[in-house]
């Protein structure tokens, strides 16, 4: 019986001792710069605070991520508190992507802390400056294949 308790024993911690493996390994695959590489739409919503007043923005663009912690914005949409604004291609910026896959972008301006999906599909988005409130999702497009 004594015996039989203790195999018991033996084979759960060598079964603990192969999950904690896995789970390691799925800790090597984390994010880096990489991570974020092609094109992705981007579309938030929140506010900026005015004078202690909410006024509403919503924005869609489109953010070509190049894989080495640079970015450009070709497109992109603003409603601000009603007004629209198309901006022209040309903005650009930078990131930055840790292992445990959180980050930020930089644009001209806004500022945003990151969260990472690991395949690097979607970044969810918070506007880190002050008097926003705003959020968002950036979701890569597929790439288009060759139709000939």
């Amino acid at each position: 019986m004594k015996t039989t308790t203790w195999h018991v024993s033996i084979c759960a911690a060598m079964v603990l001792g192969a999950c904690g493996l896995a789970g390691a390994d799925e800790r090597d695959n984390g994010c880096t710069l990489r991570t974020l590489r092609g094109t992705y739409v981007f579309s938030a919503t929140g506010f900026n605070i005015v004078a202690g007043v909410a006024q509403p923005k919503a924005i869609v663009e489109v953010i070509q991520f190049n894989g080495d912690g640079t970015l450009t914005v070709p497109a992109a949409t603003l409603s601000a508190n009603g007004v629209i604004i198309r901006s022209l291609p040309g903005g650009f910026g930078t990131y930055t992507a840790e292992d445990d896959c959180t980050g930020t972008i930089t644009f001209n301006g806004p500022t945003f802390d990151a969260f990472i999906s690991r395949n690097g599909d979607t970044v969810s988005m918070i506007q880190t400056n002050p008097n926003t409130v705003f959020q968002g999702t950036a979701s890569r497009r597929p790439r288009e294949r060759n139709r000939d």
